[in-house]
């Protein structure tokens, strides 16, 4: 196997474990105002994300920005938590046949957000580099998969909320309510254990 095949599964891996939950929680939180057929919409909304997170996880792997690990730990689901309040103010379309019109103000959201996020990124990543001679191609491919597991846990995400729906003929907004109140009681759960807070 590559190394770009390496760390690319790596990538993929990392953002789709269960144990990293927090990550996960925060790509559900971003797309659980929007159903199937804004697929578009959510990969334009998803990019803001990588391309925020793709260059804090360069910055910081490459040790150009240093940070506290506890504050980043902290500042991850406090964006779960701001993300899914928004959701909350969210105004449903009912109907199946109109798509989802998010505010302007998301995109440049999650691409902030994904600074925060891309700092959780590096610690694993500059753990797994080691004596590497060139990070830029573990980089890339290490990205490439995180991104890719994005995409698939977006895809999971909308064809679940299609499901309720479209077939059991669940309202969007009381979905929305749902979904975004549950992500945000378990990031509520994930601040109060923060090292940040103990300290």
């Amino acid at each position: 196997m590559s190394d770009f095949q390496t760390f690319f599964k790596l990538g993929f891996q990392h953002i789709t474990d269960i144990n990293g939950y927090d990550h996960i929680l925060f790509v559900v939180a971003l797309c659980a105002i929007f159903r199937l057929k804004d697929l578009k919409k959510v990969a334009i909304l998803v990019t803001a994300f990588t391309i925020g997170h793709s260059l804090t996880l360069a910055l910081a792997t490459l040790q150009i920005i240093t940070y506290s690990s506890e504050f980043i730990e902290f500042l991850i689901p406090v964006t779960i938590v701001l993300t899914c309040f928004i959701n909350l103010f969210h105004k449903s379309s009912e109907r199946a046949s109109q798509a989802e019109h998010s505010s302007i103000l998301r995109y440049p959201m999650a691409m902030i957000f994904g600074l925060i996020h891309g700092m959780g990124f590096s610690n694993y990543l500059r753990s797994l580099l080691g004596k590497e001679e060139s990070i830029w191609q573990p980089l890339l491919s290490f990205n490439i998969g995180l991104e890719i597991g994005q995409l698939l846990i977006v895809l999971l995400s909308l064809l679940l909320s299609s499901l309720l729906l479209d077939i059991f003929k669940v309202k969007k907004h009381d979905w929305n309510l749902i979904l975004s109140s549950l992500v945000a009681g378990i990031a509520i759960t994930l601040i109060l254990g923060t090292d940040f807070l103990k300290a």
